[in-house]
């Protein structure tokens, strides 16, 4: 989430109520989550597993709940509950705000587009020239469309990303404040579900084709000329490149890669980064000729089981 002006660390620290060390003179332009930070960002820590990451990033303030030697240019400031207070921020320069019964503000309309009646639109979305936004189709605020997009009924665009803190009677949960940006000649399927980023936006690339009844999580980056078949589900803050094929029943979990051209076969489950123009199967999921060997070793097994207990004379 971009902010409409520069901050500086003393307005930040004034905001949560907590000490700020380091550079007090970093330009703060934002707030993001660990794995999309640039220069300027606003981040949060709050896990020694995380603490090289976030420290090592591009972030210029980082919240975070141990005293640490502080990199050259970087300012932290001090807190219990980092999540809590990057919660507070995020609620701070990005308000809730419920569907309007008024009707949605700052919305924009391209040439030749058709949406049915029975389309809910939030505030600030803007939708491209000659769309077609079918039945039941729900466009939550901060949506940015192009041109030539189809997007088919039931489809949910923008609902808050699944990210939530464990705490020891509930799950606390960040606040989404960021959007959902679909680029030129999209079509995506009935019944899918596109959540909102929680600092940024979710992304799908120009051209990419979307099956029904496809989860994507927030954050999440979808190159050009994906094509992404029925049910998969994939997680929060993915990378995909241009030309990814994945087809049905695929899993994806959070923070990984997938790179450009590479195929994902049918109910693979994705566990960590894959490299671009190969072919993956499986779960955990692996080079399509590795797996398949090994599949053909399996098949095999009984037959050397029994030549063993069997030796032949």
């Amino acid at each position: 989430m971009k902010f409409n002006r520069k901050y500086s660390v003393g307005e930040i620290s004034d905001i949560l109520s907590a000490p700020a060390f380091g550079n007090l003179e970093a330009d703060l332009w934002g707030i993001n989550e660990i794995h999309r930070l640039s220069k300027g960002d606003i981040a949060f820590v709050d896990h020694p597993k995380y603490y090289i990451k976030a420290l090592s990033s591009e972030a210029s303030l980082i919240l975070i709940n141990q005293k640490v030697n502080i990199p050259e240019g970087k300012a932290i400031i001090l807190v219990d509950d980092p999540f809590t207070k990057f919660n507070q921020l995020l609620k701070h320069f990005s308000p809730y705000r419920f569907f309007s019964d008024e009707g949605p503000e700052d919305t924009k309309i391209g040439e030749g587009t058709k949406i049915h009646p029975s389309v809910v639109i939030g505030d600030n979305v803007t939708i491209g020239k000659n769309c077609l936004i079918m039945p039941n189709v729900c466009l939550y605020d901060n949506t940015t469309i192009g041109d030539q997009v189809i997007i088919h009924a039931g489809t949910i665009i923008g609902a808050d990303g699944f990210y939530y803190k464990n705490r020891p009677r509930h799950f606390e949960k960040l606040h989404s404040a960021g959007g959902v940006m679909i680029e030129n000649d999209v079509e995506i399927g009935a019944n899918c579900t596109i959540d909102k980023g929680v600092t940024a936006k979710t992304r799908i690339g120009k051209g990419t084709k979307i099956d029904n009844l496809v989860q994507i999580g927030h954050d999440t980056v979808i190159g050009e000329k994906c094509l992404i078949a029925s049910q998969c589900g994939i997680s929060g803050c993915v990378t995909i490149g241009d030309g990814v094929i994945i087809w049905g029943q695929a899993g994806i979990t959070s923070g990984i890669s997938i790179g450009e051209k590479a195929v994902v076969a049918a109910q693979s489950g994705v566990s960590k980064s894959l490299i671009g123009y190969k072919t993956y199967a499986g779960s955990p999921a692996a080079e399509f000729r590795i797996v398949y060997r090994e599949l053909a070793y399996l098949r095999n097994l009984p037959n050397l089981i029994s030549s063993i207990k069997n030796p032949i004379p």
